[in-house]
């Protein structure tokens, strides 16, 4: 876990999807990297699988990071990851535009890849 042990610790046990979209990521060194445009939720389980991270309103694409890479940090008022700016432009990417299948195993793979994910870790 990033950052102090109290700032991690989530006042609530539940947060509605639109109060995430919006919040800001930060990188290890509480850079704000951009926002969290989406969740992308798996249908059966519920739960959540990636987050699409924005970079502004001028980018063309969009990158996904899976949600088991972010902490949420109270002093920040958004979420810390170890991933850094540099690695998530360099994530595969997709039209903003588009309406990415998620369905696409070959697609998850690689993005798990990319962030060094276990295949224990991964998302269903």
């Amino acid at each position: 876990m990033v950052g102090k042990a109290n700032s991690t610790r989530p006042s609530r046990a539940f947060i509605e999807s639109d109060r995430v979209e919006g919040t800001g990521v930060y990188n290890p060194d509480g850079h704000r990297m951009g926002s969290i445009k989406r969740l992308i939720i798996e249908k059966v389980s519920g739960r959540i699988a990636y987050v699409v991270i924005s970079f502004g309103e001028t980018s063309d694409s969009a990158h996904a990071l899976p949600w088991g890479k972010l902490n949420y940090d109270h002093d920040l008022g958004g979420y810390r990851t170890d991933i850094t700016e540099i690695q998530l432009q360099k994530a595969p990417a997709f039209a903003r535009q588009e309406d990415h299948d998620w369905s696409d195993l070959k697609g998850r793979d690689e993005l798990d890849a990319h962030y060094d994910i276990p295949p224990h870790m991964r998302a269903i």
